[in-house]
């Protein structure tokens, strides 16, 4: 059984990307589990074509503690045959959401969730490494293989190089390893040279670029992945291609994370920054026209 965890700056489209993976993986014949570590509760919408799963929090609130609980209550069964859990959080603005991931995991441990037909278990992980509730696949040494979803916008390279910090700072006591980056296009410059050069200076690689394409949009309005509502599409080929290169991967490093200016000088070589130039901080595009 292969633990794999997504990461990647949120709103860069992780549990969009883990879901239509997951349904080619089940697709390809693999035995998958989605263990979302996310307080929204939105990383099986897809898979169970539900708004939200119940999550082991909320269950566990109202059935006065976790250990009340039966894992058939919290794991449900959809498309394909994929298992799915949500981890779930806190009300907003209470306590730590980091410890539902926590408690999560270690309820599926206790309850057998993790057995020996599953191929694949994918923790889709709420933003950046900065709580070390959400940190808990790879500090607890559950996942193995962290996948970090980007794009060619500044701060989702930021966003993956912080994370590269997060895998270094565990990988040293345990076997976590940084396995690639996704790129989750949003159309910009060359992006795809960009994330492949930001990926060979990480020490790693590009996994797949995954094209922007309005086919995932028709299928998130329906609470489908694109593999299920529109199987011949091209898109759906593109989740297939991901899933095969990942069952095939092999490539699991250390990271080299960047410095801010080595992250910097990359994105001026790419034109994404302006040459370094004092002058022009704080400069509206009116104030330089004018200049």
């Amino acid at each position: 059984m292969r633990q794999c965890a997504i990461y990647g700056k949120g709103g860069i489209g992780k549990s969009t990307t883990t879901q239509n993976l997951v349904a080619a993986l089940a697709e390809l014949g693999k035995k998958v589990m989605i263990v979302g570590c996310d307080p929204k509760a939105d990383s099986t919408r897809l898979i169970l074509h539900a708004k939200a799963q119940n999550t082991i929090m909320h269950l566990a609130a109202e059935a006065g503690s976790v250990e009340d609980l039966e894992l058939e209550e919290v794991l449900k069964v959809g498309y394909a045959n994929i298992k799915c859990v949500e981890s779930g959080g806190p009300e907003p603005g209470v306590g730590c959401a980091g410890r539902g991931v926590i408690t999560a995991i270690n309820f599926l441990e206790e309850e057998g969730a993790y057995d020996d037909d599953l191929d694949f278990v994918f923790y889709d992980v709420l933003g950046d490494v900065v709580c070390g509730g959400f940190a808990m696949p790879i500090r607890e040494n559950k996942a193995q293989e962290i996948y970090i979803v980007c794009s060619g916008e500044m701060m989702a390279m930021y966003a993956a190089n912080n994370i590269g910090k997060g895998i270094v700072k565990y990988a040293n006591s345990g076997g976590v390893r940084l396995a690639g980056l996704i790129c989750n296009s949003r159309n910009t410059d060359r992006e795809d040279e960009l994330i492949m050069a930001l990926a060979a200076k990480m020490g790693t690689h590009m996994i797949h670029f995954v094209p922007r394409d309005n086919a995932v949009q028709r299928a998130e309005i329906r609470r489908m992945t694109v593999i299920e509502y529109d199987p011949k599409c091209n898109q759906a080929d593109e989740y297939r291609q991901l899933a095969s290169k990942i069952i095939e991967n092999k490539n699991l490093v250390i990271p080299q994370p960047l410095t801010m200016d080595e992250l910097e000088e990359l994105l001026m070589e790419f034109g994404i920054l302006d040459e370094e130039d004092e002058t022009i901080i704080g400069q509206t595009a009116a104030q330089e026209a004018t200049a």
